[in-house]
Formats: structure tokens, sequence, C-alpha cells
């Protein structure tokens, strides 16, 4: 397994009015994170919000190229980002525990906090597809590039991690600062990750390794 200490980019925020961060996703131009009890669209470019979604958003976020998905409490709603209209809802996996998601290959992935897994679900239905252990609490959840990476937090330990979708083995950690903790994770399809800062209120950039 490789290891290395995470290299912090950038980080923004706090913003007036967000206690915490919850979910992180990116639409391709902007990072949505949420934050309670609304989604908002930050430009990674400026540190900026540029617009708000009042919406309950509690945990995970995601993004399907077309609509956002949030986890509020035990359910996920699907949102239009241009009105903010929420479209349809599902359960959530977790019944309420859960943490992060990712939109990938037709499906939603959602982590689920305390039950240390990650569930495959049918973003129609909400029904379970298949479910990969971790041995950590898993809190954001990301694809990129066919890897399947997630956060974790344990007390004053934080990780983001790349793992084998098949095994759950543990195949690369990147160690982020002693106190500095992962909520919500997004890559950008490029040579980051967007990290939700929890408490901190704060995202940060973390550079995503080259291969």
């Amino acid at each position: 397994m490789k290891q290395s200490p995470a290299e912090i980019l950038r980080e923004y925020g706090p913003f007036p009015g967000v206690d915490a961060v919850n979910g992180v996703t990116f639409d391709g131009q902007n990072v949505w994170f949420a934050s309670g009890d609304k989604l908002n669209a930050l430009d990674p470019a400026n540190g900026k919000v540029q617009r708000t979604i009042e919406v309950a958003a509690h945990a995970g976020t995601a993004f399907d190229g077309r609509h956002l998905f949030q986890i509020s409490e035990d359910r996920i709603q699907k949102i239009d980002p241009k009105t903010g209209k929420v479209l349809a809802t599902i359960p959530a996996p977790g019944n309420g525990g859960d943490s992060g998601m990712a939109w990938a290959e037709g499906s939603l992935w959602v982590g689920q906090h305390r039950g240390r897994k990650i569930h495959q679900i049918d973003p129609e239905t909400g029904k379970i597809l298949r479910t990969i252990e971790s041995n950590r609490v898993v809190t954001g959840v990301t694809w990129t590039d066919g890897e399947l990476w997630h956060g974790t937090w344990e007390g004053d330990e934080s990780d983001v991690r790349r793992i084998d979708p098949k095994t759950g083995e543990v195949l690369e950690r990147l160690e982020m600062p002693v106190g500095t903790g992962v909520s919500g994770l997004e890559a950008d399809g490029g040579d980051r990750f967007y990290c939700g800062g929890g408490s901190s209120g704060k995202v940060r950039a973390v550079r995503r390794p080259k291969r």
C-alpha cells in the first residue's frame, strides 16, 4: 500500500452562514457543497459562492451530469440545479446513517458512516445492487478514472484512500494533517480532489496523485 501526506493546494472558506460542510460534488465548473439547510455553488477559481439552493442537505452530494443528488436524513433527493426543485426522492441505504455519495456508471455509490460500507444503489429506486466493505468509517466517496476513493475521519485522524472496488483492500492513502478532517469528497476529473472540512466550514483542494 502506498502512503503519503496529503498535499493541500488551496483552502476555501469559512463561508458566511455555513457552520459545517457535509457533502461535496463538482459539476465541471462549480464545486457544490451541502451545509445543512442549503446547497452552495462555489467557484473554485475565485473562491466565492455563486448561488445557493434552499434544500435539506445533511450528508453526501453527487452530480450525474444533469441533476444533483443530495442526502437528507434517510432520503436521497434528486434536484434540478437550474431551478432548485426536488424532482424525486428515494430511500437512502443506511436509513439515516449515510455519509458520502458519488455518481458513476449509471449508479449512485453511498457511503455508510459507522457501518463502514459503500453501497452501489439504483438511482431510480434506491435498491442496493452491491456492497463494498471498508475497514474505517466512510465519509466522502468518489470515482475517478475507474478508481474508487473515499474519505475517512476518526478522532483527529483523517485520510483519503483508494480501495479495490472488488475486495475493499486499501491500495493507497493520502494522510491529512492532524485535526484536518474530510467529510465530503469529489474528484474534479483532473489532478485534484475537493474535500469537505466538516465543522471547520471549509472546502479544501487536495492534489490527486499522478499515475
